[in-house]
């Protein structure tokens, strides 16, 4: 069954969306591409998939270049933890949230009944207006937009004030240095269903290390993480 498209809708929207992206497009029919997830897709319109895949390789280039003339002193392995934040899906909801894309995309109805949208989804919208701005403009307008929206994200990770991801670096470190993947275990579950505390802990090569409290899951992995980092004494500024 096809979707019924208001098509003086769409264009406000489109009119709009430009404005709070500070770019004006050449063809709006890439815009409106960017903005349309597959649960809204029609024969006539399909979903941003395919060009959130081609802004996904853009954004890591355009970052990877920056960092590279910026940083000439930095090592390839700063140089890659200070990429892996900013191009992460965190920092791409982070300004797409600021950038108010959740009023613009299309999304089915089974979207639209929740107070927001997932912030992965908005994280795919913004590559997927990458990948628009690319093609409509190219490589200098594509650049200077991204360089608009994460240059003060790239300026927080070097001052070390963004939010670590522990598991992430110690991931790391374990392939490189021992060949292993960390693995953790919840060692202990309480408190009620509404309120509940997890104890887990950090498993290398089958080896107990350190543990980590927290009231789900995923902070009790990076609370451990971090712990095992310092007991190793590996470097996570």
């Amino acid at each position: 069954m096809l979707l019924k498209v208001d098509n003086t809708e769409i264009m406000k929207k489109l009119k709009d969306c430009q404005q709070t992206l500070g770019y004006s497009f050449k063809n709006i029919k890439l815009l409106e591409n960017a903005l349309t997830h597959t649960s809204f897709k029609t024969p006539y319109n399909p979903s941003n998939e395919r060009l959130e895949f081609l802004g996904d390789a853009i954004l890591g280039m355009v970052i990877s270049e920056y960092l590279f003339k910026k940083f000439p002193n930095y090592s390839e392995g700063k140089l890659t933890k200070i990429k892996s934040v900013v191009v992460s899906s965190v920092t791409l909801a982070k300004i797409g949230i600021e950038l108010d894309l959740k009023r613009h995309v299309s999304v089915g109805k089974g979207l639209t009944t929740g107070s927001s949208l997932p912030k992965s989804l908005i994280a795919n919208v913004f590559e997927a207006i990458i990948a628009a701005i690319y093609i409509d403009g190219g490589l200098k307008a594509v650049f200077d937009f991204i360089l608009k929206h994460l240059d003060n994200e790239i300026d927080i990770v070097c001052n070390n004030k963004h939010e670590k991801n522990y598991k992430s670096i110690l991931q790391h470190f374990c392939q490189k240095e021992q060949g292993h993947i960390p693995k953790y275990k919840i060692i202990k579950q309480s408190g009620p269903d509404h309120k509940k505390t997890f104890e887990v802990v950090t498993l290398i090569n089958n080896v107990e290390h350190c543990t980590g409290l927290g009231n789900n899951r995923k902070n009790a992995e990076q609370i451990a993480a971090r712990k095992t980092l310092e007991s190793l004494a590996v470097n996570i500024e």
